[in-house]
């Protein structure tokens, strides 16, 4: 199994045995077996002999390449993820990641074709792939502007097609509060942009929650809205650039905030 004879492994064990001081294996003319010390030294062997392999793995780790296409949305895009691709790419500088950020609730079934990762948002218990943490949608609205008294209530949102804009008009309608959708767009800067001025109120998420807004709540007569998962998905057959960058990004979102 070594590649060696016998004899050289005998003489490389007589030469531990000296170097150690103590008598590794009981010898008799019909077999061999380990003493106390070489049982006790055979478990250290083993941790070093893991030790050494996850040493190796690792130092291989910075010379994997590659190009890494990731999907997330607008606010993790601009506020989460960069600081946590910083981190991945210092120790990983032949590694290249795209990110693509919008509306994420059609990237999952664009993995393969245009994604090697995608960070989804979806309804709680519903979306598949893996679960990282959890978002609460909340109401916002400008710093000094009251709401109460608005009717028709402007709200700024994203297209049909984000969550956050379902839930706002479901929870407003159940409400039986009016409101019109005062300004539409993909930018998420745009949308935080309006309400700051405060010419309507939107829906962002507790964790990304800008610092020019304020949290309106049910004291205001904003109904409550739902919570949202956040989830990791990703393509079949991963490179192992992009199977180092999702097991990154999976430790890094799923620590408790």
């Amino acid at each position: 199994m070594l590649n060696r004879t016998q004899s050289a492994v005998s003489m490389q064990i007589k030469r531990l045995e000296d170097r150690l001081g103590v008598e590794l294996f009981h010898r008799t003319k019909v077999n061999v077996d380990l003493s106390l010390a070489g049982e006790g030294l055979l478990g250290y062997a083993r941790r070093i002999l893991v030790l050494s392999d996850e040493a190796v793995g690792r130092l291989q780790e910075h010379r994997v390449e590659g190009l890494v296409r990731l999907g997330v949305m607008e606010d993790y895009g601009t506020v989460v993820i960069p600081p946590l691709l910083a981190s991945f790419i210092s120790g990983h500088p032949q590694i290249h990641v795209e990110m693509e950020t919008g509306l994420t609730a059609s990237m999952p079934d664009r993995l393969g074709d245009a994604f090697d990762l995608v960070i989804a948002m979806h309804p709680e218990g519903r979306g598949g792939g893996q679960f990282l943490r959890r978002e609460q949608a909340v109401w916002a609205a400008g710093a000094s502007h009251p709401v109460e008294e608005l009717d028709p209530l402007p709200v700024a949102l994203y297209p049909q097609g984000c969550l956050f804009r379902k839930w706002a008009l479901e929870a407003l309608d159940a409400a039986k509060r009016p409101w019109r959708l005062a300004f539409v767009s993909h930018s998420l800067g745009a949308v935080e942009a309006i309400a700051t001025q405060g010419l309507a109120v939107t829906v962002v998420k507790a964790g990304t929650f800008p610092s020019k807004l304020r949290q309106l709540s049910e004291r205001e007569g904003m109904p409550p809205l739902p919570a949202a998962e956040i989830r990791m998905h990703r393509a079949s057959n991963l490179s192992p650039a992009a199977s180092l960058l999702a097991d990154h990004l999976v430790a890094c979102l799923s620590k408790p905030a």
